[in-house]
């Protein structure tokens, strides 16, 4: 079925992952009643949720980002990710709904600081924090990681039609010689799996920047190519 989205250009700005160049989005206007059904059909073509709002880039001079999903059916993990996961055997998963919990915001706020020191999402307050990661309109869940009875990570999961989208990871550094942002990854391949689900969305590619660069690891990852989805 066909159907029309009014859209919104966003002014040139900075761009958060490649130095030197300027940033523009489209996005979908904020009056335009989205769901879970319509957000499979646009993550389909590119775009991708932050809080409520859905959006693709959209830079004239640049297209270093690349939307990416892996065929988690196909899926099989190299030795690094084995490891990974044997490494994480006693790490548990709990399913929650996506809502605002202290213990969640003081371990995101502690990432941030550690991760991305001086970045302004060390800063986010508890609305911040929930308008980025929640949605209203979407089937979103929070997927809490437990290492020995304590807290040690949360991912945000979108549930798609047809598929999963790893919307962000964050986790206490303590515990960082678990590499929990692969096992999060991992563990929502296997939910997939379980799920019947044919895709994990995994955001964008770009294969200049590093912290964005690590999804080729994961294979076989498919990537959006004028309009058309290709193994990378």
């Amino acid at each position: 079925m066909m159907i029309s989205i009014p859209l919104v250009l966003t002014q040139p700005h900075p761009c958060s992952y490649l130095d030197d160049e300027q940033s523009q989005s489209v996005f979908v206007h904020p009056s335009y009643p989205l769901t879970t059904s319509i957000y499979t059909q646009l993550i389909e073509q590119g775009f991708r949720r932050s809080g409520n709002e859905v959006y693709v880039p959209h830079c004239p001079q640049c297209t270093a980002c690349i939307p990416a999903r892996l065929a988690v059916q196909q899926f099989t993990p190299n030795r690094s990710q084995q490891r990974c996961w044997r490494n994480n055997s006693r790490t548990t998963a709990v399913i929650k709904p996506a809502v605002f919990e202290q213990a969640h915001y003081d371990l995101y706020v502690r990432y941030q600081q550690t991760r991305h020191t001086g970045g302004s999402m060390a800063e986010s307050s508890p609305d911040d924090y929930i308008e980025f990661l929640g949605s209203s309109w979407c089937d979103t869940v929070f997927v809490e990681f437990s290492i020995d009875n304590e807290l040690a990570g949360v991912a945000i999961v979108d549930q798609l039609n047809n598929a999963l989208s790893a919307v962000y990871t964050f986790f206490d550094p303590k515990f960082s010689s678990y590499s929990l942002g692969v096992y999060a990854v991992l563990w929502q391949i296997d939910y997939a799996k379980q799920q019947r689900k044919d895709f994990l969305y995994l955001g964008f590619w770009i294969q200049a920047c590093q912290k964005m660069a690590y999804k080729s690891n994961y294979q076989p990852l498919q990537i959006l190519r004028d309009k058309q989805w290709i193994e990378l």
